[in-house]
């Protein structure tokens, strides 16, 4: 990732992440209003949701701040292993990152919480994914129902679908694939029985 990035990937990219926030955040003003009930038990449940709510949205907010705007240096918050297993806590996906991957440069790391995203969107009925470290950079290994990720997001993270076809759906893909040539590497699905593994392979 030499060069400036195309601004159709960068309005994707801003339209998928609102579009993650949302849910929460819509949440959190919904129990707000439910909060004028004058019913104890209702003010109680909807305190409860508000709460619930804004824990989600905050561990996506941090989450998505390293895996999509980490550039280098110190860490502004909690270590990428805290990051992703607060993002996937509480979903249908559960997360093993692995210690070896806890030891990878944080641009590697950088590039394995992108990939988990992406993994996690291959499992639509849930599962589990172990991060891991290979020679190359971060491998993943995805176990649960499901196909993978789709065509159109292999052409993405290949770095083979043309910009215009992006779409918020797989725009992801392709700035993990920017991300992995910036590192000298690219990024590779391998089909498996009962899962399917996202792993980083020389350029």
């Amino acid at each position: 990732m030499t060069g400036p990035i195309d601004l159709r990937i960068i309005e994707l990219i801003a339209a998928r992440l609102c579009h993650d926030l949302i849910g929460p955040i819509s949440a959190v003003n919904h129990g707000v209003e439910l909060v004028d009930d004058e019913s104890p038990d209702f003010i109680r449940d909807a305190v409860a949701l508000v709460a619930d709510s804004a824990l989600k949205a905050t561990r996506r907010l941090q989450f998505y701040r390293f895996a999509f705007g980490y550039r280098g240096g110190g860490l502004a918050g909690s270590a990428p292993h805290i990051l992703a297993t607060d993002y996937f806590n509480g979903t249908s996906v559960a997360c093993d990152y692995s210690a070896e991957a806890r030891e990878m440069p944080l641009e590697q790391q950088k590039l394995a919480c992108v990939m988990l995203t992406l993994a996690a969107e291959g499992l639509p009925r849930g599962g589990k994914l172990v991060l891991g470290a290979g020679a190359d950079g971060p491998q993943i290994d995805a176990a649960g129902d499901g196909t993978g990720p789709s065509a159109d997001a292999r052409a993405a993270l290949a770095l083979t679908a043309p910009v215009d076809d992006l779409t918020s759906r797989t725009v992801g893909g392709y700035f993990a694939g920017l991300l992995a040539d910036r590192l000298g590497c690219r990024l590779v699905v391998i089909d498996r029985s009962g899962g399917f593994s996202l792993v980083t392979e020389p350029a």
